[in-house]
């Protein structure tokens, strides 16, 4: 057994100690990597595990497993890789193997993911059946079309293309797919990690073109995220369906007229909305006219939408169009409707909401949380990310709405306001006093997903991530050393390392990376 191994064991129980005594930081540990959900007493062996997070490993046996083979320090180094390539931080994986140039020595699945065409075909020379082995949570394709390295060596856009023929040839399936996270069983296809997760065109067609079922409940609906329309060319060309998508819902999001009439043309029904939750998740959207009227859409938008079919008549969550117009302060909206005929009357309540819209004082006035439908008690977190609602959200709090509730994905609107890059907004929310030790439900505290919106944000350009950082540091946030390490843009990655040089006593071992 190796000293480093003794080391962890040993801050396991360094770990237990200050859980048990109950010290915030110990208590924030389990909080972001909880080791068991069933309320059993804590055991030596669940501090083992959450020490295994921490490092990257799935759990304390593959670690000490791991680290018996190839020894601690690679083993890590070696997870982190993996880690990289998986979240398409191209930055860190190169520094990792420039610092250990055979790191991927023997790594099949690897080996794909960095597009090393020679290793890849001598590899398979040796073991045909390397092709459709599991490595991970999936295949090589699928590792092939979720990784990003094609960004930062472009010049391999031929060596993909052939590997992905070498697995093709071995027998891999071009409609394979992943479980979304490990608590999950639900699919994302390979054609999605092409297209949706890496922005990888060529393969995506290279995918299509071999067979690849456009129609996985996925790439439709996030090729309208990518700022360009080719994905959403190849899927149509394809033969996607936009019935039951949302992808039209989503392309308004970005007020993309372009997408949205595309989608239209083939096909789409202006007032289709599909509820479903996907992959345990709520949609993100509601149908078309709530939809503009929430997203600020403006008339040429709502526009296409009334001559797509729209009814400005549908009711969604007790709450008509009009009511969402005036509620959500768009008056492009709102004068559409009025345009057609007398609208339907407000209620008191949505008089109330659309005063503050409206910017007007109700000084004395409150309205109860409680009695709010979630399409009006979240507003808050639906328009903070919006240009120029700074006043209206300021209006709501008065007003009595909840400045720290947690959305259906438990992002609170600080988070939010992190995760969009907006430091107006996220000194705001910090001025109000929310809970800094929130965890969402994707695992994630105001820091991660502040660099989180930083790297995966599809607005993300233009926008102050370190200015947000800076503020919730200021705040006293713990600063975890994996988030330093796992930061993918380098002017995140510097002021981080920055921070921690200047305030060390802020850095920890543990937390979200």
């Amino acid at each position: 057994m190796t000293d480093s191994i003794e080391k962890l064991r040993r801050a396991a129980k360094q770990l237990r100690k200050s859980y048990e005594s109950g010290e915030p930081a110990g208590i924030e540990r389990l909080r972001v990597h909880p080791p068991r959900s069933d309320g059993a007493e804590l055991k030596h062996a669940d501090f083992l595990h959450v020490i295994a997070r921490e490092h990257g490993f799935l759990s304390w046996p593959i670690l000490k497993e791991a680290a018996m083979i190839q020894g601690l320090d690679r083993a890590q180094k070696l997870q982190h890789l993996k880690i990289s390539l998986a979240h398409g931080n191209n930055l860190r994986a190169q520094r990792l193997l420039e610092d250990t140039p055979d790191l991927a020595d023997g790594m099949f699945a690897l080996q794909v993911a960095l597009l090393r065409r020679d290793k890849v075909a001598e590899m398979l020379a040796q073991d045909p059946t390397r092709a459709t082995t599991v490595y991970g949570i999936s295949r090589p394709i699928v590792h092939l079309a979720f990784s990003r390295w094609i960004h930062t060596n472009p010049d391999l856009a031929d060596d993909m293309i052939a590997i992905a023929q070498m697995l093709l040839d071995h027998g891999a399936d071009v409609n394979d797919s992943r479980a979304a996270s490990m608590d999950t069983d639900y699919q994302l296809s390979a054609l999605y990690g092409a297209i949706g997760h890496a922005n990888n065109m060529a393969l995506g067609d290279w995918l299509l073109e071999n067979g690849a079922d456009p129609n996985d409940g996925e790439s439709l609906y996030h090729a309208t995220e990518l700022g360009h329309h080719e994905g959403l060319r190849l899927l149509l060309k394809h033969g996607a369906d936009p019935a039951g998508t949302n992808a039209l819902l989503r392309a308004m999001d970005f007020n993309d007229h372009e997408a949205v009439q595309m989608l239209l043309d083939a096909g789409a029904k202006a007032d289709d909305f599909n509820g479903a939750h996907v992959g345990g998740e709520a949609p993100w959207v509601v149908p078309a006219l709530h939809q503009a009227a929430r997203r600020m859409s403006d008339a040429r938008m709502i526009d296409i939408l009334l001559k797509g079919g729209a009814d400005p008549a549908r009711v969604f969550d007790g709450a008509t169009a009009y009511a969402y117009a005036r509620v959500f302060g768009n008056t492009s909206m709102a004068r559409a409707i009025e345009a057609q005929g007398t609208p339907p009357p407000l209620s008191q309540t949505e008089t109330l909401l659309a005063a503050a819209a409206d910017g007007q004082d109700t000084p004395g006035t409150f309205i109860d949380p409680d009695t709010l439908s979630d399409s009006y008690r979240n507003i808050i977190r639906n328009i903070l990310h919006l240009p120029g609602k700074m006043n209206h959200v300021q209006e709501l709090v008065a007003l009595g709405l909840e400045y720290d509730r947690p959305d259906t994905e438990g992002l609170t609107p600080v988070q939010v306001a992190g995760w969009e890059g907006l430091p107006d907004m996220v000194g705001y929310f910090l001025k109000l006093g929310p809970d800094l030790s929130h965890i969402n439900g994707y695992g994630g505290t105001l820091l991660s997903t502040i660099i989180h919106g930083s790297e995966n944000n599809p607005n993300r350009a233009g926008r102050d991530y370190l200015e947000c950082l800076q503020l919730a540091l200021e705040r006293g946030v713990a600063l975890p050393k994996a988030a330093i390490d796992h930061a993918a843009r380098e002017d995140v990655a510097e002021f981080l390392r920055d921070w921690a040089e200047a305030h060390p006593g802020q850095v920890i071992l543990g937390g979200v990376g």
